[in-house]
Formats: structure tokens, sequence, C-alpha cells
């Protein structure tokens, strides 16, 4: 059985993964998206990952796609205590950065496409070198304290960025993030795990892992060059494609072996074994991509397979 949860130290209680919205509006249309959203809920998920710029870099849209798919299905469903809705700002085509007066116009604009009237937790997407820090935390702060948003996270900081917020938050008095969104997978655990953990145990931060399944390469569907042809996520897979990560992906299949699931599941229940992990972030297409990814929650790894993904992840380059 699936274990729920505690985002962050005193956060909602959430499911161990995060249903990530980037496909909406991108590979995923509008029924699908409804139905992926219906089956995830119905499998006992309630956490919800997207963001204001999902999915901009598609022929033909805007940004606000994903956003606007997921404030329809709210709407329509009308049970909106019943999940729990984190997105992000920096990165829409007419919200770039962390100015204070775009922080809350992102923010907004947000709350509309979400037909919402809070956001659970709302990520600073990318640091933004260009604005002090202290306006950017003292901005996030002020949408805590109206209200329009419940807590705070950081996603693709640096450990030193983010010790620098929590000691702004202390002085200040300002609400303080709680959690971390890195990019962390077995084919990827560097920085994270040298530069960002240290920061993430000494603050008690609950850490949201995004490309969880290295944009499907952990999944063990791209074995050989000629699978990534045609592909929607060749571009953003490749980079994970060399031998060293496919020992990782053989090392998953042999495991998964063992416990009658999916490499994908496996690679998810990885994560979910290391300090801080609550919910690593996963994407499904189609809702016959979802079962693997929520069955990770209620798969134990034994410390000898947990080992042998360990060692063969830590000869991956990066």
């Amino acid at each position: 059985m699936t274990t729920h949860t505690t985002l962050g130290v005193s956060g909602p209680q959430i499911f161990p993964l995060a249903l990530g919205g980037n496909t909406f509006g991108w590979t995923s249309d509008r029924k699908t998206t409804f139905s992926v959203l219906d089956a995830f809920v119905d499998g006992g998920g309630n956490f919800i990952d997207t963001a204001d710029g999902y999915s901009a870099w598609a022929p033909g849209n805007v940004g606000g796609e994903s956003e606007t798919l997921i404030g329809e299905w709210l709407s329509t469903r009308g049970d909106r205590d019943r999940v729990i809705v984190g997105s992000k700002v920096s990165q829409h085509p007419n919200y770039r950065g962390l100015a204070p007066d775009n922080v809350r116009a992102a923010a907004d604009a947000s709350l509309r496409r979400l037909q919402t009237d809070r956001i659970d937790l709302y990520y600073a997407h990318f640091d933004d070198p260009t604005v002090p820090l202290a306006d950017t935390a003292a901005a996030f702060d002020a949408l805590v304290k109206t209200g329009k948003v419940r807590q705070i996270g950081l996603s693709n900081y640096t450990g030193e960025r983010v010790a620098q917020w929590l000691r702004i938050a202390a002085d200040e008095g300002l609400a303080a993030p709680t959690v971390i969104q890195p990019h962390y997978n077995l084919v990827k655990r560097q920085p994270f795990e040298s530069d960002i953990a240290p920061v993430v145990r000494a603050h008690q931060l609950a850490v949201v892992p995004y490309f969880s399944l290295a944009s499907g390469f952990l999944t063990g569907k791209y074995r050989t060059d000629a699978d990534f042809s045609g592909a929607a996520r060749e571009g953003m897979a490749r980079p994970y494609f060399s031998p060293a990560g496919l020992d990782v992906v053989n090392t998953l299949v042999d495991i998964a072996r063992d416990h009658s699931v999916e490499p994908a599941t496996i690679a998810l229940a990885w994560l979910l074994a290391q300090p801080s992990v609550v919910a690593p972030i996963a994407s499904a297409r189609t809702v016959d991509q979802l079962p693997a990814l929520i069955r990770a929650g209620s798969v134990t790894l034994t410390p000898a397979q947990r080992a042998a993904l360990d060692e063969a992840s830590a000869r991956v380059k990066n």
C-alpha cells in the first residue's frame, strides 16, 4: 500500500508522486489530459506539477497551455481541495524573470489560467541573478501573506543561492522556501548530491525532483540510437544516452523483473529511497503510462538492489 508523505515540515499530505504537467497541451491534447488527470486522482494521486511556461516551446503554443488545461479540469471536476497544485514563475514568454512586479503579475495570470484562488506550491523556476534576491524573496512572501500562495519552492537554484534565500527570509521575517525541485535521477546525480543536498538536510527541506525518469530514458524505451527516431522528447532524452547510462537501464530492467514491475517504477522507487525526496515528478502522456508511475510508492528496494543501482549510476558522468 502506498503511504502518503508530508510536503515539507508542516505542509499538506501528498501522494509520493507528483504528476508532471509538461505534456498537457503539448503531447497530450485536452481529452487525453483530462483522462490522465482523472486516472491519476482515481489511483490515489493528489499532487500535480506545472509551470506558467509549459509548453511555450511547442509550435503554435504561447505558454500557459498546461495551466489552462489543468484549470479547465479543476473547474469541471469541482473538487479543488482534493489536489495540491504546484506551479512556477520566470519562464513564460510574457513574464520572464523574477522582478517583484513580474512575480506578482505572473502569479495572477497563473491563478486565472488555473481557475483557482491559490497556488499550493509556487516555485521560482530559475534563478534570476539580475534581481536582488531580497526583492524576489519579499515578492514571494507577499503572495503568501495575501493567501495566493501556500508554500514557496525553488527550482534550478544552487545550494549557495538556496542558503542565501533562507538567510534573507530568517533575517527579514519572510516566508521561507520549504521545497526544492532539482534535476535529479539515476543518470543525473550531480550537482544535487554534492551541492544542494547538504542545504536541504540542514534546513529540513522537501525534495521534489524533476526529470525523474530522465525524459523517458529510464523507462528503457531508448536502448539503441534508432529508438530516438521521431520521438518528441529526443532532444531531452538523448543526452542521457551513453554506455554507462545503458548499464543503469539494464540494472533497472533486471530489478524490475524481480518485482514484476516496469523499469520506470524502480527508477522512481530509487528516488523515493533517497533522503529528503518526498515525491518525484513524472509525466504520463497517456493513461496507460500511469500505473508504472503510481506503483513506485508501494515498491521497497532491497539493500542489494539499491547498492546495484548506486554502483551503476555512480559510473555515469554528469
